[in-house]
């Protein structure tokens, strides 16, 4: 689960639930697994909070001769860390692997409403035997804790790295097409939340616009493992629904192309000069963040934000000309920041997001059309 797999979750567990787990997992590996033990790899449908939109992916190790049944997740983490906004925005928070019992894990599913989905995998006992003791060595040492990065380090990348580690090859890949760019693939999984896709879309750089070729979607990592073979043979067992529970549709009633369309026009309509400052230095200053992320952050898909060009800076030196009444820098400005906008209209045109970002072009355009005619 791509970004803050555990962000809701980790408050409700119990941390001497959780502490007693940790130390029967370990005191597990002690005695070998049996014959009858089985790996999976769990996925988790997607929710209706932000932290939920892709789902989840984590593995499960049973065997009923030992008396075990536990899940292992990759994507927690602690937000006692010092500066944890500052960690996180940063990109060099530390996330770490947990172990959970299978019964609180699919409860908690339950409770969310979210389907979990099982493949068991065909690996001989020494490798199931080899997996476990990795993940209980992990647990047990720094090797628990990784840098999150949104696209190539996260729940899901960590587990299909750990998997082909353990078979020993790279069995386990990205096997449908990859002519979807990032932003693409990503796009579907906003539906009814269209401002965290209007936020996403616009502080994402160049990387998600590179075809996905990395695989670090749950769903994605489903599909694969129905196609993935070891030794010519399927790796995988088809796929079970261990919790079906049918999607809840959450509409909200602010958080939708309606309101934003409302909100556009309503700067078109409203002549206020103050209306029409405030939205282009919030636009500005959005701009400027945007830069600041690109360069300090060290989430790659930050970098390189071409969207500058819409939420762009100049706008901020625009509104101190107006402030100014120098209607000779206001007029030369107003033809910068149009280039730059058509500009960014081409760049865009092939996107996913150009239709819900060329209103606000539009919009934006005729404010500083306005404001350039008043000042003639």
């Amino acid at each position: 689960m791509p970004i803050t797999s555990l962000l809701a979750r980790l408050n409700k567990i119990n941390l001497s639930v959780l502490l007693f787990l940790w130390g029967a997992v370990v005191s597990a590996q002690l005695a070998p697994l049996s014959p009858k033990a089985t790996v999976s790899v769990l996925t988790c449908a997607t929710g209706n909070e932000s932290y939920s939109l892709f789902g989840h992916t984590a593995v499960r190790i049973a065997d009923p001769e030992q008396f075990l049944d536990v899940v292992y997740n990759y994507g927690a983490f602690d937000f006692s860390t010092p500066n944890f906004v500052a960690k996180f925005a940063k990109g060099d928070l530390q996330y770490f692997v947990v172990a959970d019992s299978f019964s609180e894990f699919i409860g908690r599913y339950q409770y969310e409403g979210r389907s979990v989905y099982e493949q068991k995998l065909r690996l001989s006992l020494p490798l199931k035997q080899q997996l476990f003791d990795q993940l209980n060595k992990t647990l047990k040492s720094e090797e628990r804790f990784y840098t999150y990065k949104f696209i190539d380090r996260n729940c899901t990348t960590m587990v299909v790295d750990l998997l082909n580690e353990t078979i020993g090859t790279k069995a386990i890949t990205k096997k449908d097409a990859t002519e979807k760019t990032y932003r693409e693939v990503l796009f579907p999984y906003f539906k009814n939340h269209f401002y965290e896709q209007l936020g996403t879309s616009s502080i994402f750089g160049t990387k998600v616009d590179q075809k996905a070729t990395s695989l670090f979607l749950p769903f994605d990592l489903l599909e694969s493992l129905k196609k993935s073979q070891l030794n010519h043979q399927p790796l995988s067992e088809p796929v079970v629904a261990l919790l079906t529970i049918a999607p809840t549709q959450n509409r909200s009633w602010w958080n939708n192309a309606y309101t934003y369309g409302a909100f556009l026009l309503l700067l078109v309509f409203w002549r206020k000069k103050s209306v029409a400052m405030v939205f282009l230095t919030t636009l500005g200053i959005l701009g400027l963040f945007f830069i600041f992320m690109g360069e300090y952050s060290l989430h790659p898909e930050l970098a390189n934000n071409y969207n500058v060009l819409l939420f762009n800076p100049t706008l901020l030196v625009f509104m101190f000309f107006v402030l100014q009444k120098n209607n000779k820098a206001i007029q030369l400005l107003s033809y910068i920041i149009w280039g730059c906008f058509l500009l960014y209209t081409v760049l865009l045109i092939n996107k996913a997001s150009f239709w819900f970002l060329l209103p606000l072009i539009g919009v934006t355009s005729f404010i500083v059309y306005r404001i350039n005619k008043e000042n003639r």
